[in-house]
């Protein structure tokens, strides 16, 4: 069980650094103009979503539920899991709607500001706050 804990944490700390990272580049690649720029971080952007980002994330969910399978009597009951749980779909959410702006960016269809991203880029921090609040505190609610 503490195996399965212990990755679920690397997959974690993954995934958010990707997640943290992405809308940072994409903040700078919607304030780019020159083609080299934006090639590169076209090439960036990809490979932080699929070589970083994308996997952090399948792996934490695996892991995650995995571990919950082992104790799904302890968790079925509690509140503080099925906060946490709804805050990892939203990051899922997060992550897809991510992918789809990697695609407007990769077939030069940005519709948004460099401020948008900016404000974008704080989703996460608030579920990672929100999250740890849960399994941590566990408030009862």
């Amino acid at each position: 069980m503490l195996w399965l804990v212990a990755i679920h944490l690397i997959f974690m700390v993954t995934w958010f650094s990707g997640l943290f990272y992405l809308p940072r580049l994409y903040v700078y690649h919607a304030m780019s103009n020159d083609p080299i720029s934006i090639a590169r971080f076209k090439i960036m952007e990809r490979k932080l979503f699929f070589g970083i980002a994308t996997p952090g994330g399948i792996g934490t969910v695996l892991f995650g539920f995995l571990a919950l399978y082992q104790n799904i009597e302890v968790y079925e009951h509690a509140n503080w899991m099925h906060a946490k749980l709804i805050l990892v779909l939203s990051l899922v959410v997060y992550h897809f709607y991510c992918g789809k702006l990697l695609f407007d960016f990769t077939y030069d269809r940005n519709r948004h500001s460099h401020v948008f991203y900016r404000w974008l880029n704080e989703y996460p921090v608030i579920v990672l706050v929100g999250a740890i609040i849960m399994v941590v505190v566990k408030p009862l609610f």
